[in-house]
Order: structure tokens, then sequence, then C-alpha cells
């Protein structure tokens, strides 16, 4: 308000001098400071990607190797939640940092993470996955989440009564689900073919976000994110509200990680 707000009223109201605003004013989370760019995404940025690869792990080199995908059995009878804990709030406003560590230990959700991080790494603009699946049954989702996994040691927040956590804290920091039969047009859908595999592709919001020395990055891949998105009855019907209870059905879908198909997440990272 103070070196912002004012100012730019100041200035265009009452005549004040020019702030000299510039063009992008932005927070950048993990790191709890205002970031100034003359475009966004920033122009120094440098794209690479996040590779899922086998045994769980994420790394910015695509897969030589190893086992060609991950599955899970998805339930729409016992969708993943969008938060740990259930208090009758229904979407809670704090599940967009919300601990992910319920989900990690959920056997219907994919998690990979990187080795921890010897320097800072900055992720500024979008999130673009690239999910190479293959499901069981007819229609499906594919829901990702891009996630900042705080060191096993870190201390509690200080003055911080109510008994959370720090060390080893899963903070999303974004989420953004996807209807797999809109994966060839936005407004086409088509279904799956059972256990063929296809591909996906879409953007996540921009994020500016620092994931500090220490941390670690985690990707994690759900099919189902209760109430945040209506269940998937994972049997192909033209309109899912429509669905009919037997409509919906268990089904197993799986992500590639093998090197021709190499499931990533596109970002943006700062020099």
């Amino acid at each position: 308000r103070d070196s912002v707000e004012f100012p730019f009223f100041l200035h265009h109201l009452a005549g004040g001098p020019d702030p000299k605003i510039p063009k992008v004013l932005i927070y950048r989370t993990g790191a709890n400071q205002w970031d100034r760019y003359d475009a966004f995404p920033p122009k120094s940025a440098v794209r690479r990607s996040l590779y899922l690869q086998p045994g769980g792990k994420l790394s910015f080199t695509a897969p030589a190797g190893g086992t060609a995908f991950d599955e899970y059995l998805s339930d729409p009878a016992d969708p993943v939640p969008v938060v740990g804990r259930k208090d009758g709030s229904g979407m809670p406003r704090d599940y967009m940092v919300g601990d992910q560590r319920f989900a990690s230990a959920r056997k219907d959700v994919l998690t990979y993470t990187t080795d921890v991080l010897d320097s800072d790494v900055t992720i500024a603009g979008p999130v673009l996955p690239l999910l190479h699946v293959a499901t069981s049954g007819t229609d499906g989702d594919f829901d990702v989440k891009l996630i900042d996994v705080w060191p096993d040691d870190a201390p509690n927040w200080p003055g911080d009564t109510s008994g959370f956590k720090v060390a080893g804290y899963q903070q999303m920091v974004r989420g953004e689900p996807f209807r797999g039969r809109y994966r060839r047009s936005a407004t086409n859908p088509v279904a799956f073919v059972p256990n063929r595999p296809d591909s996906l592709r879409f953007s996540m919001p921009d994020i500016n976000h620092t994931f500090k020395k220490g941390h670690r990055i985690m990707v994690q891949v759900q099919s189902s994110w209760f109430p945040l998105t209506d269940r998937n009855p994972q049997t192909y019907v033209a309109n899912i509200f429509e669905a009919s209870p037997s409509d919906f059905v268990k089904a197993t879908m799986r992500v590639y990680h093998e090197p021709r198909r190499a499931s990533r997440l596109d970002v943006l990272v700062m020099r």
C-alpha cells in the first residue's frame, strides 16, 4: 500500500510524481519477496522440463530406461479429497497451499520427487504438463499437483500453536484438474480406447515460486479431486451429470515414463 498503491493514486489522481511502477510487479512465493519484471514470463527465464522417472523420481533429465509406467486404481466411490482432514468445510480456502502428505500416502496418487536441491530453483510462468497415459475405462480425469517439499529438519513456525509439523511439509504450489475426454479438443470430447496409450497436454496457471536449497520438488498425479471437481464415472457418457450409478466404475490408470513416452512438466526456470 505504501510503495505501490498510494504513489499510483497520488500520481494519477492528484498530479503527484511518477512512481515508475514496473510493467510487472509480482510476489514470489517461497522466497517471500516482490519481483519487478519488464514482461511475464520474464525474458530471462529458460524452458526446462521436469520428467517423471521410474521409482518415483523427478528430474530435469529425460528418463533413460527402467519400468515403462506406473499405475493405480481409481475408484469414484473413494475420490481423493482436496485436504486430508474432515471438518465439514467442503472446499476450505487453504486447500491451495494444503499439506499433501495425506495424498502421498494414498495408493491412488502417484508421487514423483527430486533429490534435495543443492541451489534455489525459481520457476516463473505457466506450468505445462504433457502426460502419456492409458486407462482401462473409457473416460478419466488426470489431475496434476506441483509441490514444494520442505526439509525433514525444518523447524516449526515461530509462535504457531496449531501443532502443525513443518518438517516434511508438502506444500502445494499449484494444482490443476484435466478431464481426459477433452484431450483432443475443448469442444469435441472423445472417449479413451481401453488400455491404449494416449497423450494429453494442458496448461496450469502461472506461478512465480522459489524452491529453496534443501527443499525438494514434487509432482503428484491422480484421477479425482473432490469436491473441487465432480466425480468422473470413468465410463464415457455424453453428459457426466446425467451418468447413472452403473456408469461409475473402478479403472486402472497408467502414467508412462519411458524414453519414447516421457511424461513431463514443461516450466520456465530463472537463470
